[in-house]
Parts: structure tokens; C-alpha cells; sequence
């Protein structure tokens, strides 16, 4: 029971912290990528997709040669990391660039995240085995 509070405290964290993202990139106009004012390139869920993958990199390796609690190991990575990324949002984005007649924009969203977050976790991984 006390595992599933430490996830839920953690995803709550990671969900508010991803809105975060979204309300930056809105506050900030950056659209590099619209028309008529409206973005199309979805960049808050890529950076929150990109960023956890290099945070669940860096805390499974620093969980690992640290002795890091079980506890606190799901609540960073289950829960911040769950709650900050979020599959199905870069699904549903996706297919609306394909509809919205933007496959080259879905190609490289798609190719961008993939590549991007693999490399983020290595990158994570090898930050924290230093």
C-alpha cells in the first residue's frame, strides 16, 4: 500500500510539471511550426517525452549504485517519470498531424521522439553511472 502512495504522489507531481511544459511553450509563443496562429508541430509533448526519458535514464542508474529506497525508485520513476510522459497524447497528436494533412510533420515527429528518447535515456543512464 505504501508503494502506491509514493506512485501516486509522484504521477500527480510528473502530470502537473507536463502541463507545465505546455503552458511555457504557450506563454513563450514558441511556435515555430503553425498556421494561422494555431501550432501544428506538437512541441510540449515531445519535450516532455524527451526530458523523462533522460530523468528515467538518470534515476535507474543512479537507483542502481546508489541503494536508492524501492520507495523513492517509484516515485521517481513510475510515478514522476509516468506522470510527465505521455504515450498516448504523442499517439493521439500524431495521428491529428495525419489527418490535418501533415505527413512529413508526422514523420518527423514520430522519428524525432523515437530517436530523441532512446538517446535520452542512454544519455541519462550514462550521467548517472558517473
Amino acid at each position: 500500500m505504501r508503494e502506491l502512495l509514493f506512485v501516486f504522489l509522484g504521477g500527480g507531481i510528473g502530470s502537473v510539471l507536463r502541463y507545465g511544459v505546455k503552458l511555457v511553450q504557450t506563454h513563450l509563443s514558441l511556435n515555430p511550426i503553425s498556421t494561422l496562429g494555431q501550432t501544428i508541430f506538437p512541441w510540449p509533448t515531445m519535450v516532455a517525452n524527451v526530458l523523462g526519458c533522460l530523468l528515467i535514464g538518470l534515476f535507474y542508474s543512479i537507483s542502481g549504485r546508489t541503494g536508492m529506497s524501492p520507495e523513492v525508485r517509484l516515485f521517481l520513476t513510475t510515478g514522476l517519470c509516468g506522470g510527465f510522459t505521455t504515450f498516448s497524447t504523442f499517439s493521439s497528436e500524431g495521428i491529428d498531424l495525419l489527418r490535418g494533412g501533415h505527413p512529413g510533420l508526422f514523420a518527423a515527429y514520430f522519428l524525432l521522439t523515437l530517436a530523441l528518447g532512446l538517446g535520452a535515456v542512454l544519455l541519462g543512464a550514462w550521467l548517472g553511472g558517473k
